[in-house]
């Protein structure tokens, strides 16, 4: 009897052995799930039965991952693999969102109610989306007070001048200290997140500027030391080379390599003083064009007008033409103006809101283009003293 007693209990020990290293592995291997996934937590005030939405925002898309009726306590999680790079998601509370940056973190809490979702919230659990919410805050009082100014030119209590004079400046501000950020962070996402910041539209750092073109090449350069197989990185990358072949176009003048794709017209179409339309990509058909933007009260103008007519007589023969977009408000104004001129002049009803402004990025003005006889934008005009010399080189 003892010897069959001394057998139970072995094969009981091994079986509990055996039983133990079952567990421990099945507790592994949940380990390593969670390892591979991040938790989106937190409690929305008086969001009792509204939907929140949990996007992921990529370099060209955004994508709805999940979403969730939130309960009484406005509680709420979501949990989603892990990038292999860093990348950006948003929590959408209607037309509110409240941006974040993933990358080694696990568990990320927001805190914020339903009233001011996107601008009274806290972050917590990841650096990286504390600095995105400070660069948010800071783009949300740039467009607030860039608004404001906006409508004071709009209700004519500030002139054209003073107008650009309180835009550039407005925007000057965001970009000094956003710039603070990025250069010592370059290859953060906080980083490449400030770059892409909006205000109506508009970049507030411009990939065509040759000075803010250091600042997307300096955070690209680094972001392809870190993260080279990165989708984001690539797109980066491409955006900076691309133009930065035209900048550098503009400061050679030499031609724009074949393997790199130049950038070409957006399209315009409006109506001049006498109400005849006006096609850009028509007007540009075989010939060297400048785009010009420009507000007739500005006190610049009548100077600026000159300059261009004197070499509008100059090239008109060899095959140039300006077409040259008004942003002026007084139509009345702006009609006596150019019915004196010799080169197409219309006007863009939406003035300084104009879509046509934000696809240009045109932040200050006059604001000029030159296009090849190619119909491809070939330079940005920096200065207009030299705009003679520039166009020499495209005849």
């Amino acid at each position: 009897m003892r010897p069959n007693f001394h057998i139970k209990q072995k094969m009981k020990q091994t079986f509990l052995i055996k039983f133990a290293l079952v567990i421990s592995i099945i507790g592994f291997l949940f380990s390593c799930s969670d390892n591979n996934q991040f938790t989106i937590k937190g409690f929305i005030k008086d969001g009792n039965e509204k939907i929140l939405y949990f996007e992921n925002v990529t370099a060209t898309k955004v994508f709805l991952l999940d979403s969730m009726k939130l309960g009484k306590d406005g509680s709420y999680k979501f949990m989603h693999k892990r990038p292999e790079a860093p990348d950006f998601f948003r929590l959408r509370l209607n037309n509110q969102f409240i941006n974040f940056s993933i990358d080694s973190v696990e568990i990320v809490t927001i805190n914020s109610d339903t009233l001011n979702f996107a601008k009274d919230y806290s972050i917590e659990g990841s650096i990286e989306s504390e600095y995105i919410r400070s660069l948010t805050m800071l783009q949300l009082k740039t467009s607030e007070t860039f608004n404001k100014i906006q409508k004071q030119y709009f209700s004519k209590i500030i002139t054209a001048d003073e107008y650009t004079k309180e835009a550039n400046l407005c925007i000057e501000v965001y970009k000094n200290e956003a710039k603070n950020h990025i250069l010592n962070n370059l290859s953060s996402a906080s980083a490449y997140f400030a770059l892409f910041q909006q205000i109506n539209g508009m970049l507030l750092f411009d990939p065509y500027d040759k000075n803010d073109s250091k600042i997307f090449g300096a955070v690209a350069n680094s972001w392809n030391q870190r993260y080279p197989e990165a989708f984001r990185t690539k797109h980066l990358v491409s955006l900076f080379t691309s133009t930065l072949s035209i900048i550098r176009k503009e400061q050679t003048g030499d031609l724009i390599p074949k393997n790199i794709e130049s950038k070409d017209f957006f399209d315009i179409t409006l109506l001049s003083y006498n109400n005849n339309e006006y096609r850009l990509s028509e007007t540009g058909k075989n010939k060297v064009v400048l785009l010009d933007f420009i507000v007739y009260e500005m006190k610049e103008s009548p100077l600026h007008n000159q300059q261009l007519a004197e070499i509008y007589r100059k090239f008109y023969s060899k095959g140039f033409e300006i077409y040259q977009i008004s942003l002026d408000m007084d139509l009345h104004f702006w009609k006596n103006a150019a019915s004196n001129l010799p080169w197409i002049c219309v006007i863009d009803p939406q003035s300084i809101n104009s879509p046509i402004v934000r696809k240009y990025n045109v932040d200050k003005l006059p604001a000029g283009f030159i296009f090849d006889r190619n119909g491809e934008i070939v330079k940005r005009v920096e200065d207009y003293g030299k705009l003679e010399n520039d166009i020499l080189t495209y005849f």
